[in-house]
């Protein structure tokens, strides 16, 4: 099993890889059980959206890790449940709608610049 910060920096090292922007980490330990870790991105059109959920799948393919992938055909918004980890990988515009930082506001915002 691999080590959930390990994971965490390669999800952000290939986030970071495929110019994703105003990138979170949300730590929900203690708010929700579905996940340690929210992992919240920005991209600005489908295609770069998907090129950022491709990048972090070839990024963990070799951690043995199952991922559970929702929303990549419409690339609009989607969701990669790593276990520990949940990445939402947004269209800006979808970002600002759903507003998914509001409603977890209680969660730990964690430096990003120090996880890279």
């Amino acid at each position: 099993m691999t080590d959930v910060k390990h994971l965490l920096s390669d999800v952000l090292e290939a986030v970071h890889e495929k110019k994703a922007f105003d990138v979170k980490v949300l730590d929900i330990t203690g708010l929700s059980s579905i996940a340690d870790y929210f992992v919240i991105c920005s991209a600005n059109n489908e295609r770069q959206v998907q090129s950022v959920a491709d990048e972090i799948e070839k990024e963990v393919k070799d951690k043995n890790i199952d991922i559970n992938l929702e929303g990549y055909r419409n690339g609009r918004w989607i969701l990669m449940d790593l276990g520990d980890i949940i990445v939402h990988i947004f269209h800006k515009e979808d970002r600002d709608f759903y507003n998914l930082d509001r409603l977890w506001v209680d969660a730990v915002n964690l430096d990003v610049d120090n996880m890279i």
